[in-house]
């Protein structure tokens, strides 16, 4: 049941596109989080509401693109 629930779930690309330079602690905490480090960085992430808040914190610092 997990593998079928694991293999319909769906994943998020988060794509660093912009420097947390001039941004405010809470947001370059929030681009780290995410395990992005320098811009062009690439993350998979699962698609849960916590992720989706974390990227509309940063909403123009990165791009999002859903994946399967």
């Amino acid at each position: 049941m997990a593998a079928s629930t694991k293999a319909s779930s769906k994943r998020l690309k988060v794509t660093q596109v912009k420097s947390v330079i001039g941004g405010t602690h809470g947001q370059r905490n929030t681009v780290r989080s995410l395990g992005l480090k320098r811009i062009g960085d690439v993350v998979v992430k699962e698609d849960r509401p916590e992720i989706r808040g974390m990227v509309a914190t940063v909403a123009h610092l990165v791009a999002v693109e859903e994946v399967e």
